[in-house]
């Protein structure tokens, strides 16, 4: 599979992912904005997990640097 993340944005998304997840179990939010922000870093960690965006593709971003 194509990589086209680096590594700071993939630390990134892993965080906020993270953070996300914690705000649910932990109550802090509720209803349905619980479950949007859950759905949202369940996908933020596993495209960090994975280095893949695929919103990126139209766009042909790429936060991976290329090796000298």
């Amino acid at each position: 599979m194509f990589i086209n993340m680096g590594l700071y944005d993939r630390v990134v998304r892993g965080v906020v992912g993270v953070i996300l997840g914690i705000l649910y179990f932990a109550g802090v939010v509720s209803g349905t904005t619980a479950l949007i922000l859950a759905v949202v870093g369940l996908i933020l960690i596993a495209t960090s997990a994975v280095g893949f965006c695929p919103a990126y593709l139209p766009f042909k971003i790429s936060t991976k640097k290329e090796k000298v």
